[in-house]
């Protein structure tokens, strides 16, 4: 595309305020689409940057790249988790299209099967309620093949794992009540009374919850955010081990979970899970050291004393 010329805006406009103009003048170039950029093949400006931070002369020169179709953040987010949740149910259900009805109707199911849908579901009903309620979803955008990509992983992996855990030919744990039981104590339904509201969550599930909310809170965000400090809540004390325990409590939860039903689909999400967020781990950790060094220079990132 032409290069775009900031003369028409201000020397305190943002690069959103020129990107609003960019749009007046092409409609169908909207904000989210438009990276721009002050070199050919540099890197894009953050939207509340000013033109007098990057003017070097009374002229400026900005480069604009279709970054193709956007969505919002809390689109895919939404889509992410809202698919596994009704995926499971679909399977859950056994409807006639999916399983053998004369099979269903002759097996009965095992108790876990019942509680594996139980905990998967409140896995994602926590997801979809933070998103609404508890983070600070960020106003930008992604492009849209990143939010299939996305579905695409999240949804078809909970069809193999609950095609497998709801098949009526499904066989419980090797160790029977014994290996679930002590599964389900990592991953066991409590009670806990919050601001008057009872919340039924388990405790990897609660640990991973209530280091959210307290990464939500405005002291641990922005510009002049601090190093969140563990307090009262029993929760909040893996943040004196490690720099990102909201990923050690998510996988708990599903190392949990794959002991729970046995299943190989469930162990290869949870390896490919871990493997990420350990990823996602390393980098907010070296983030981390960068900004509060003398808080968590003897923390791990994910993994007390190892990783």
């Amino acid at each position: 595309m032409k290069p775009a010329s900031s003369s028409q805006v201000t020397q305190s406009s943002t690069i959103h305020d020129v990107k609003q103009k960019f749009h007046k003048t092409c409609p169908k170039w909207y904000p989210s689409r438009v990276g721009l950029q002050l070199e050919c093949g540099g890197p894009f400006l953050k939207d509340y940057v000013t033109i007098q931070s990057i003017a070097a002369s009374s002229i400026v020169t900005l480069y604009a790249t279709d970054l193709g179709q956007q969505v919002s953040w809390t689109t895919v987010f939404l889509a992410e988790y809202t698919g596994p949740l009704l995926i499971y149910l679909l399977f859950y259900l056994r409807i006639p299209c999916i399983y053998d009805g004369k099979q269903s109707a002759r097996r009965l199911r095992h108790p876990v099967v019942h509680l594996a849908c139980f905990c998967h579901c409140i896995h994602y009903i926590r997801y979809l309620l933070e998103t609404l309620f508890v983070h600070k979803v960020s106003a930008g955008h992604t492009p849209l093949k990143n939010l299939i990509m996305s579905c695409a992983f999240y949804w078809g992996f909970t069809s193999w794992i609950a095609y497998y855990i709801n098949h009526p030919l499904y066989t419980p744990p090797s160790f029977g009540n014994r290996q679930i039981t002590v599964s389900a104590i990592n991953f066991l339904a409590e009670v806990y009374h919050t601001e008057n509201v009872e919340n039924v969550l388990q405790i990897c599930e609660a640990g991973n919850h209530f280091i959210n909310v307290m990464l939500s809170h405005p002291n641990h965000t922005g510009s002049n955010a601090c190093f969140p400090s563990p307090n009262y809540n029993p929760f909040t004390w893996m943040f004196f081990l490690v720099s990102c325990p909201n990923y050690t409590y998510e996988i708990g939860s599903w190392i949990s979970f794959t002991v729970m039903t046995q299943t190989l689909p469930v162990g290869i999400f949870t390896l490919l899970m871990s493997i990420q967020m350990s990823l996602w781990a390393q980098k907010k950790h070296k983030i981390y050291l960068r900004k509060f060094n003398p808080y968590i220079h003897r923390k791990s990132a994910m993994i007390p004393f190892i990783l």
